[in-house]
């Protein structure tokens, strides 16, 4: 389908189920009977600031969720309870309220809201032990990990907690904020970075994650008919992160393939896909030129440049689900500015050329940007919409050239918007984002 014609078919789809869902049924928190709902465009955002990301006029909003946060002692009074296997859990109401915040009125303003579950080190080693995985915890600090699937105690708090976070938020009523999607751990092919699990082949990364991901649809689906899991890979495809060793990361076409296949043996369940289609080089913008994206099937990298191939092996048959492609949303990815105005224009052409590719492949559902600010502790990273204040992590200062590209994406105002930033790419046209594959 034509850019013009599918985000027209989406923005009708938005105000029918505006205009004739009544009362209670109304809006995207509500439960959806006939299946997971289109909320009228991909645009979306790993938000920080929640009034400007309404304001951006987002439709997929996308929130890390610490696993380990959650955790409370019982010895504590305003502790939430919740009832697993015949065992009593504690969560952290202070927590939850937190996310309450961003979830409720993201939701409320007709998102879809997709927590992205993480094993991150808290300090506190017995509530650590519980959510971490134990090989994980032996010899190195990490930012995130494994999730603890090695021990019955690990599965069962896992089960548990993933029961009462449906149960909370894609429930029935979810008077707290509605979430539809829910990303099991980050870019898990590059595990020893970002999903640490201790040295690992394909096959032990594999049995680990499909077995959380399987306990987490599978809490979900006690909750929800329709809401989603989703895998996490980063844009490595047929090389590793680590290609001169191979226990530390896999290729992210490998990691799919084995967990398709486990996932049959097991009993197959309705998984689907985040990946990270990030430049080959994060420092560099130019998405049109990227040497280690080319349009082969066997592409050491999967980026904007060639993401057609990712939608067309996603639809091999051992992969369907009920005989229908998995969804795939693009859950984190951000384009990098220098602080000159001729790097920050780039950025914006950066992001004109992957809308315009996304709008060409059915098969994205979501495009989801990262970052909503600069940020100063990401590597030298600048990936913002916004400029940060200097000396802060993260305080917004100014906008740049990408923010009103951003905003009048899916908008009657794109062209204007896109069109002047198309020589910077060297294409003619938008149409030729799209090139054929070579096998």
């Amino acid at each position: 389908m034509h850019t013009e014609y599918r985000s027209g078919f989406r923005v009708l789809v938005a105000i029918v189920l505006f205009l004739f869902l009544p009362g209670a049924n109304r809006g995207l928190w509500a439960q959806a009977p006939d299946g997971f709902p289109d909320p009228g465009s991909i645009k979306g955002l790993q938000v920080q600031m929640l009034d400007d990301a309404i304001a951006l006029g987002i439709r997929h909003a996308a929130i890390n969720f610490a696993l380990n946060g959650m955790i409370a002692d019982e010895s504590q009074a305003d502790a939430l309870r919740w009832q697993s296997g015949g065992r009593t859990y504690f969560f952290s109401a202070g927590y939850l309220s937190s996310i309450d915040r961003q979830v409720k009125k993201l939701s409320d303003a007709r998102m879809l809201v997709y927590l992205i579950l993480l094993a991150m080190p808290s300090g506190n080693d017995p509530f650590d032990a519980l959510v971490i995985h134990p090989e994980a915890r032996k010899d190195r600090s990490y930012t995130v990990a494994a999730s603890n699937v090695q021990t019955q105690e690990g599965r069962d708090w896992l089960k548990a907690a993933t029961e009462f976070l449906a149960d909370r938020y894609s429930g029935s009523e979810a008077p707290n904020g509605r979430v539809w999607g829910w990303i099991i751990g980050n870019e898990v092919n590059s595990h020893h970075a970002w999903h640490y699990r201790g040295p690992s082949d394909l096959s032990a990364l594999v049995d680990d994650y499909e077995k959380m991901v399987r306990i987490c649809h599978d809490s979900l689906r006690k909750s929800s008919p329709h809401a989603r899991v989703y895998l996490s890979l980063d844009h490595h495809w047929t090389v590793s992160h680590t290609p001169k060793e191979p226990m530390r990361s896999v290729p992210g076409k490998d990691l799919i393939d084995a967990f398709g296949k486990l996932a049959r043996e097991r009993g197959d369940f309705e998984w689907h896909l985040a990946y990270h289609p990030y430049h080959s080089n994060l420092f560099r913008v130019d998405l049109w030129d990227d040497p280690e994206a080319p349009r082969r099937t066997d592409a050491p990298k999967i980026t904007f440049r060639n993401l057609e191939i990712l939608c067309e092996h996603m639809q091999r048959p051992e992969l369907l689900w009920e005989d229908r492609p998995r969804s795939i949303v693009l859950s984190e990815q951000g384009f990098h500015s220098h602080p000159t105005a001729q790097s920050e224009t780039q950025q914006a052409a950066a992001y004109a050329y992957a809308w315009e590719k996304c709008q060409r492949l059915e098969m994205i559902d979501a495009f989801i940007y990262h970052r909503h600010v600069d940020h100063s502790q990401e590597g030298g990273l600048r990936l913002g919409l916004w400029r940060n204040v200097a000396g802060s992590i993260a305080d917004p200062e100014s906008k740049k050239p990408i923010y009103e590209v951003f905003r009048k994406a899916g908008t009657s105002e794109w062209r204007q918007a896109a069109d002047p930033l198309l020589p910077i790419t060297g294409l003619d046209s938008w149409d030729q984002v799209l090139e054929a594959i070579i096998r």
